[in-house]
């Protein structure tokens, strides 16, 4: 039975983080715990419905969480597993009319939990990064608009890549200061953490930013290779981070993914047209 399953994959995951040595907070673990033994509570009782029925459990998807624990910390491992629920939720709800009476309140309760207790817990599990996201957020996103546009404008006006990736570089290591500064400025207006952690999140992620993009310059002398390559890793640094925050925050991923992708877009055709008309008319450009 597939309801019975999903509910035995999800309480086998929660144990595994409640045994984890990855997890050194006690209340973590006891919040895994009580997790794993609301799930089985409900696998129980789906079990009823089916008891010869086997339950195989998906080793792919538990190791998956798994490694989205280990890799992106516990918070984001919880606001994954929470997002899974809002369809669980609908197809439990379309199967309350067969729900037998002794059962219904049972029934009741365990779609309270998947719709109430869930998202309670994975606010208690709030990682001390999780709050700082928005200034990593805030770093990677000027740095993709701001560097790819420099690129561009370069290239337009000395037409060589090795220069173009020297001029990010050079733009990303000024860029992350005055960002760093900017964000301890901002962090102290009564933001709830370390204001010198908020500068050193935004500031590193807008350099690794400006380095990760600058590369493919000085892999190849061909323009359009080039740009075309350091335009793919920006994006795919965009729908990492969208995705990322879109868990977190539980919001859309499509509409912050297609804007910030619009604008890294656009800022980098504009100024490619403004770098190639400075070069010409200065004569840099041949």
């Amino acid at each position: 039975m597939e309801e019975g399953t999903d509910e035995l994959i999800d309480h086998e995951i929660y144990l595994r983080l409640a045994k984890s040595a990855l997890e050194k907070n006690p209340k973590f673990k006891e919040t895994y715990q009580h997790l794993a033994d609301i799930e089985y509570k409900h696998y129980e009782l789906w079990k009823k419905y089916a008891p010869n029925a086997e339950y195989k459990l998906s080793r792919i998807t538990i190791y998956f969480v798994l490694l989205l624990r280990q890799v992106l910390g516990a918070s984001f491992a919880i606001k994954y597993l929470e997002r899974r629920e809002h369809a669980t939720i609908a197809k439990y709800k379309a199967l309350e009319s067969m729900i037998p009476m002794e059962d219904k309140a049972a029934f009741e309760e365990m779609i309270h939990d998947e719709e109430e207790h869930e998202i309670t817990f994975a606010d208690q599990v709030q990682g001390s990064s999780v709050k700082y996201m928005s200034f990593i957020v805030l770093g990677l996103a000027d740095a993709l608009v701001e560097i790819s546009g420099i690129h561009a404008g370069s290239l337009g006006i000395c037409n060589r890549t090795e220069l173009t990736g020297l001029a990010g570089i050079v733009a990303g290591a000024a860029a992350s200061i005055a960002m760093a500064s900017a964000a301890f400025a901002q962090a102290k207006q009564g933001f709830q953490g370390s204001a010198s952690l908020s500068a050193a999140y935004t500031g590193a992620s807008y350099f690794i930013a400006a380095v990760i993009l600058a590369v493919p310059y000085f892999l190849t002398s061909s323009n359009a290779y080039a740009i075309g390559a350091s335009l793919t890793l920006a994006v795919v640094i965009i729908a990492a981070t969208s995705y990322y925050n879109a868990v977190i925050s539980t919001k859309g991923f499509k509409r912050d993914f297609a804007e910030l992708t619009g604008i890294m877009f656009g800022a980098t055709i504009a100024l490619y047209v403004f770098g190639t008309v400075i070069g010409i008319l200065t004569g840099i450009r041949p």
